[in-house]
């Protein structure tokens, strides 16, 4: 069998450098976007949410190699959508039961699609019903407190790009041994500990912006790193469903980021984390407090 022709260092390096400029264009087409709606309200975040749940359900179920006009690739989305809806009211437990309840659904019924050998893999399907879901009614509960809720998503969001762009930049720059090469080969140490470390600065001066009154800098530092490591592990855990699924990226929605579960995969991991800790400080108060 023939090897692909091996590349140049310099090639390499070239081709790193565009597509950190795709991902630049991309992030700056995006990024003010996302943080408008959040500047503007719960009723523009929560439209925003409801575009951004329908593409990463659709691109789980494709990943899941299910066309959407089967049922599962119906009911994975239908699921998610009515618990988000009923957390945009408040009503947060029955939209986790709801999320439940569309898991053991699909799970079961699934393999019940017999038109299709092998049949679908009903359990990566329902567990699509749980991964978004969760995250998605993290972020509508975050920023439906109408008095901290515009700070938490804030810095919530800051926090996550400061982790992916520093672990970014960091592992291109100074490389090393590789995080997890079975999962991502990608991936330093060099660019967890950059990732790590920017997501710890950018969140101690995210909280000093968003309410100023000298905050507990230990207590930032350790939600900030809370939420980075989160950030980090739900990358490594995309890498990994991707790599089960022998696939490169989970659409080509986004230039030189693939899919929205390819840029969201770290947000969707530190969402529920975040909410958690909104959950335990109390309503009205900066999470980071």
């Amino acid at each position: 069998m023939a090897q692909p022709p091996a590349t140049s260092p310099a090639a390499d390096s070239a081709k790193r450098w565009r597509d950190l400029k795709k991902r630049a264009l991309s992030a700056a087409v995006l990024g003010p976007g996302a943080v408008l709606c959040i500047w503007l309200g719960a009723v523009p975040w929560t439209a925003l949410m409801t575009v951004a749940i329908a593409l990463l359900t659709w691109e789980w179920v494709r990943l899941c190699g299910l066309r959407s006009r089967a049922w599962p690739g119906v009911a994975v989305p239908a699921a998610v959508f009515v618990a988000c809806a009923l957390s945009v009211f408040g009503l947060t437990v029955p939209a986790l039961a709801c999320l439940f309840a569309g898991f053991l659904g699909t799970w079961i019924g699934a393999p019940r699609l017999r038109r299709r050998t092998p049949p679908p893999p009903s359990l990566w399907l329902a567990a699509g019903v749980l991964y978004i879901g969760i995250a998605g009614i993290a972020l509508i509960e975050l920023r439906h407190d109408n008095d901290a809720g515009r700070g938490n998503v804030l810095f919530l969001f800051l926090v996550v790009w400061a982790s992916d762009i520093g672990a970014y930049l960091v592992g291109r720059l100074i490389g090393g041994p590789k995080l997890a090469p079975a999962i991502s080969p990608g991936k330093t140490w060099s660019g967890a500990a950059g990732g790590l470390l920017s997501s710890m600065g950018i969140g101690w001066l995210a909280a000093d912006w968003l309410a100023p009154g000298n905050p507990d800098v230990a207590k930032v530092l350790i939600v900030a790193a809370l939420l980075g490591i989160a950030t980090q592990l739900g990358d490594l855990l995309e890498s990994a469903v991707k790599r089960h699924f022998k696939v490169k990226d989970s659409s080509m929605l986004i230039p030189g980021h693939g899919g929205l579960l390819d840029r969201l995969d770290g947000l969707l991991a530190a969402a529920p984390v975040a909410a958690l800790l909104a959950f335990g400080v109390g309503y009205g108060v900066p999470l980071w407090r």
